[in-house]
C-alpha cells in the first residue's frame, strides 16, 4: 500500500510536466527537419561533433529512433564523430524528459543531466571520430531499427520527409501527433514501470544501507554496467533516478544511470559495429562509460562542495504547481497511454 501510494505520489508531481514536454517534442519535430540536419551536421570536426550533441538534446526521440536519424546523417556526408554525437545526445535527453527531471529532481539535476549527455556525447563522438570514416554505404532500408528490443516495441518510427513545402498548421498538427503517439508509445511501458520501481524504492528501500553503498566510483561503475546494455527511455528512467535519490543512493551515482541508461540500446550497439567496426564500437562504450563515471563524481563533489539539498529542491519543485492541475493532467495522460499499454497486453497474450 506505501509502495502504492508513493507511486501515485510521483505520478501525479509528473503528469502535468510530462504534457508540458510532449508539447514542446511535437513543436520541435513539426519545425525541425531532417534535411535541415542534414545541412547543419554534415562534415567533421570539433565544432561540428560539438554541434550535433547540442542540436539532438532536445529532439524527441529515443535510441532507436535516433537510429535511421544518424545513419542518413552519415551516409549523407557526416562523419563518425557528428553523426555518434547525435546518436548519444538525442535519446539521452529531450525537451520531454528535461522536463520530468526538473519536476522529479530539481533544477540542478535537470542542469547536470542536460550538461552531462551534452558532454558525453561529444566525448565519445571524439573517440569514434580517430577511427576515421568508411565510405558511406548507399542501402537505406538497413538504416530502419532492427531487432524487437528496438524501442521495447514491435512498431518502427517513421522516417522523416522533408516539411518545408507543407503548411505551418500541417506541420504543427503532425508533430502534436508524433509526439502524442510514437512518442508516447514509445514511453508508455517503461514509464509504468519505471514511476511502480520508485514507489518500490522510496517505501521499502532501507536509506542506511543505500547511502553506505549508493556512492563513490564502483557504485557508480555498477550503474553505468547495468545501464549500457538496457533500453530504458530518458523519460522513464527519471523516476526511478528520484528514487534512488529519495532512497538514500548519491546524486551523482542516480545521474551515470540516467546518462549511461538511455543513451544506448543493444539494438543500437549492433548497428554501431555493423557501421563503424568493432574498434569504433569498443571506444563507443569506453567514452559513455569512463565521462559518465567522471560527471557522476563531479556532480557527487559539487553537492557536497555547496552543501545542496535535492531533497528540498525536488519538494519545491512540487509546489510550483496548484494541486488541482495534478489530477487532471495525470488523468489525461492515463487516456492518452491507453492505446499503448492495451497494445502491448494484447501482444503478451497473443505470445502466449
Amino acid at each position: 500500500m506505501k509502495a502504492l501510494q508513493e507511486t501515485l505520489s510521483i505520478a501525479l508531481a509528473a503528469a502535468p510536466w510530462l504534457l508540458l514536454g510532449l508539447t514542446m517534442a511535437g513543436l520541435i519535430k513539426a519545425l525541425i527537419s531532417e534535411k535541415m540536419l542534414g545541412k547543419t551536421l554534415g562534415g567533421g570536426g570539433v565544432k561540428r561533433i560539438s554541434l550535433a550533441a547540442v542540436v539532438g538534446a532536445p529532439l524527441p526521440l529515443c535510441s532507436c529512433g535516433a537510429i535511421p536519424t544518424a545513419l542518413a546523417l552519415y551516409r549523407g556526408g557526416a562523419g563518425r564523430g557528428p553523426a555518434t554525437a547525435f546518436l548519444i545526445g538525442t535519446p539521452g535527453v529531450g525537451v520531454d524528459s528535461v522536463a520530468v527531471t526538473y519536476a522529479l529532481l530539481g533544477p540542478f539535476m535537470a542542469v547536470a543531466r542536460v550538461l552531462g549527455t551534452i558532454t558525453t556525447a561529444i566525448a565519445t563522438g571524439l573517440l569514434v571520430a580517430a577511427t576515421g570514416k568508411s565510405p558511406a554505404r548507399a542501402a537505406a532500408g538497413s538504416a530502419s531499427c532492427q531487432g524487437s528490443g528496438c524501442c521495447g516495441d514491435a512498431h518502427s518510427h517513421p522516417h522523416e520527409t522533408d516539411q518545408a513545402h507543407q503548411p505551418l498548421g500541417q506541420r504543427l498538427k503532425g508533430g502534436l501527433a508524433f509526439a502524442f503517439n510514437d512518442v508516447l508509445d514509445d514511453i508508455a511501458v517503461w514509464l509504468v514501470i519505471g514511476l511502480v520501481a520508485a514507489g518500490i524504492l522510496i517505501a521499502y528501500a532501507p536509506p542506511e544501507t543505500l547511502m553506505a553503498h549508493g556512492s563513490g566510483l564502483p557504485a557508480m561503475l555498477l550503474a553505468a554496467v547495468i545501464g549500457i546494455p538496457l533500453y530504458l527511455c530518458a523519460t522513464a528512467a527519471t523516476p526511478i533516478a528520484a528514487g534512488m535519490i529519495a532512497s538514500g543512493i548519491s546524486p551523482g551515482t542516480a545521474l551515470v544511470f540516467l546518462l549511461a541508461g538511455p543513451i544506448t540500446s543493444l539494438a543500437t550497439l549492433g548497428v554501431l559495429r555493423r557501421e563503424f567496426g568493432g574498434m569504433a564500437l569498443i571506444l563507443y562504450l569506453t567514452g559513455i562509460l569512463a565521462t559518465s563515471v567522471i560527471i557522476g563524481l563531479l556532480v557527487d563533489a559539487w553537492v557536497r562542495w555547496m552543501e545542496l539539498d535535492l531533497i528540498a529542491q525536488m519538494a519545491a519543485v512540487r509546489e510550483l504547481l496548484p494541486p488541482w492541475l495534478e489530477w487532471p493532467s495525470l488523468i489525461l495522460l492515463l487516456i492518452l497511454m491507453l492505446r499503448p499499454l492495451g497494445r502491448r497486453l494484447v501482444g503478451l497474450a497473443q505470445a502466449h
